[in-house]
């Protein structure tokens, strides 16, 4: 992924938004990226490919939505493009991220934030915190589920003021499809979850683990441990954290520097 001529594109970059978000989450990188010659798409999630308004208005369209489904529309997608892209996800998306990966799709891959695949055995108190207002009610399974502003703010947002917090919020926050995060949290009592990865895999594209030091929804220790599961692989697998990063490490301050070295990584790790 080097300098091409005007008109030009440097690659494909495919990003995956996760729970409580739309592709709209992922604004600014879009622009970033785009200004630097590369093809961009962030498809939504099945059901989520409406307004933020809208959504919120109505989320019947991803009430029951599960991870077999987020995971196919990608497969699909990625299957559909002209090239392997740089796929690169946040929370949710990270892990479906390292799924697709492990399927052989994909030129690098970048997990933001990661939600933790099957294997991964750390559950901190804040995860648990983060994710009771979903994990708390098991009638939840087939609804979309909403967080109020208070706990949004300890989940994605508390490197910030509660005014801060608030436009955040307004622009972002959706319902998310509680489905997902059952068949997560429940991955290891499941022989057969989605999230289950080969990691000896040998021939996967390169993945880098990106975590936020301040994250309560998957700090550094949920990071850490997936990594750290790669070790049975000789393919690339890095790991890098970023101090003072919520889990809003795509869109709080200094966001660029996390985009850029994302992206510098996965044209390193492309150009060999």
């Amino acid at each position: 992924m080097t300098a091409t001529p005007s008109g030009a594109s440097n690659g494909t970059i495919v990003l995956i938004h996760g729970l409580w978000m739309t592709p709209l989450s992922w604004e600014k990188w879009t622009d970033r990226f785009r200004t630097k010659g590369y093809d961009v798409i962030a498809p939504a999630w099945p059901g989520l490919d409406r307004a933020v308004a809208d959504l919120r208005r109505d989320p019947s369209s991803i009430a029951g939505v599960g991870l077999e489904e987020v995971i196919d529309h990608y497969v699909e997608i990625i299957r559909g493009l002209d090239e392997a892209p740089v796929i690169m996800g946040h929370s949710f998306g990270g892990a479906i991220t390292q799924v697709l990966l492990d399927r052989g799709l994909g030129r690098a891959g970048v997990a933001i934030d990661s939600a933790p695949v099957k294997g991964v055995l750390p559950l901190p108190y804040s995860t648990l915190k983060a994710a009771w207002p979903v994990l708390g009610n098991p009638t939840n399974k087939n609804k979309a589920i909403a967080l109020t502003p208070r706990q949004f703010r300890y989940g994605f947002t508390n490197t910030m003021t509660e005014e801060e917090s608030a436009a955040v919020y307004e622009r972002y926050h959706v319902p998310a499809p509680a489905r997902v995060m059952f068949q997560g949290a429940f991955a290891n009592f499941n022989a057969h979850a989605v999230t289950k990865i080969n990691f000896s895999n040998e021939h996967r594209a390169p993945l880098l683990f990106i975590a936020g030091e301040a994250d309560h929804i998957t700090p550094p220790k949920v990071n850490k441990a997936n990594w750290r599961l790669y070790r049975k692989s000789s393919a690339v697998t890095h790991y890098r954290e970023f101090p003072g990063r919520s889990h809003f490490i795509v869109g709080q301050n200094g966001w660029e520097e996390v985009a850029d070295h994302a992206l510098a990584w996965a044209a390193n790790q492309t150009e060999r």
